[in-house]
């Protein structure tokens, strides 16, 4: 019998306890999708499991191949130095591939309009309507540059505006955005979290949003964002796997 690559879901963690009660919800929504596989989930900081934990838990099974999904939305630091510095300790001879980071995707988006509705906009909308586009943030130019191009192809699908705003790094915050979509006369400002799950970052975002109409709720367990996350372990399959340890 041929087993499937156990499925590890890498959150960073937070010292807030609804972070991890999302990453939970969102995890249970994938291991509804996909009932055949196995789906497990570490973490990098403040919860555990930790990801290494998990990874020897799963060695001592007799488990030796793993496809780790970062739960992150732009390929910054954790991506590119953090949880591949992890994956190198796991357990010598496990063979592990990291997937790619969940954005950017059009269900992202379509996850993004989904809780747009969800706090009170609907279609007919769109044409008055601003939108915020507010991220964590990041001081790498490739994650800043992702969030750019999809608040420039977002507006093209209908909304009178759609731009990125940062809780962190760099500039605008959500409210120099809600101010200036506000003064350029939108008839509605909007503000869209691109966040997985609530924190410290999050709540930034929305004190940010204090004179906007409608704040969205954070992506969390989306039914788009579960999809996204099983074909990015798709994704990983077709590529070499790369022994631990070695």
């Amino acid at each position: 019998m041929t087993h499937k690559p156990v499925l590890v879901v890498v959150a960073h963690g937070s010292r807030d306890p609804r972070h991890a009660a999302t990453v939970h919800a969102l995890v249970a929504r994938v291991r509804s999708l996909r009932p055949d596989l196995r789906v497990v989930t570490g973490f990098l900081d403040f919860v555990v499991p930790s990801v290494s934990g998990v990874l020897a838990s799963l060695a001592a099974e007799g488990v030796r191949e793993v496809v780790a999904q970062p739960l992150l939305l732009t390929r910054a630091f954790h991506a590119k130095a953090d949880i591949p510095a992890v994956l190198r300790e796991a357990p010598r001879g496990m063979r592990i591939r990291q997937a790619e980071v969940l954005g950017p995707s059009p269900l992202l988006v379509s996850a993004l309009e989904r809780r747009l509705y969800e706090a009170g906009l609907s279609p007919a909308d769109k044409s008055s309507t601003g939108v915020v586009l507010a991220s964590a943030g990041s001081s790498d130019a490739e994650a800043v540059a992702v969030i750019a191009g999809i608040a420039r192809e977002w507006s093209h699908t209908g909304w009178r505006a759609v731009r990125p705003a940062f809780a962190s790094a760099l500039p605008p915050r959500t409210e120099d955005v809600v101010r200036e979509l506000r003064a350029e006369g939108c008839g509605r400002v909007a503000v869209a979290p691109y966040v997985l799950a609530p924190g410290f970052l999050p709540d930034r975002i929305a004190r940010g949003a204090a004179d906007a109409d409608v704040l969205a709720a954070v992506l969390g367990p989306a039914p788009e964002v579960a999809r996204v996350l099983l074909d990015r372990y798709a994704e990983a399959l077709r590529t070499r796997p790369v022994a631990a340890g070695a």
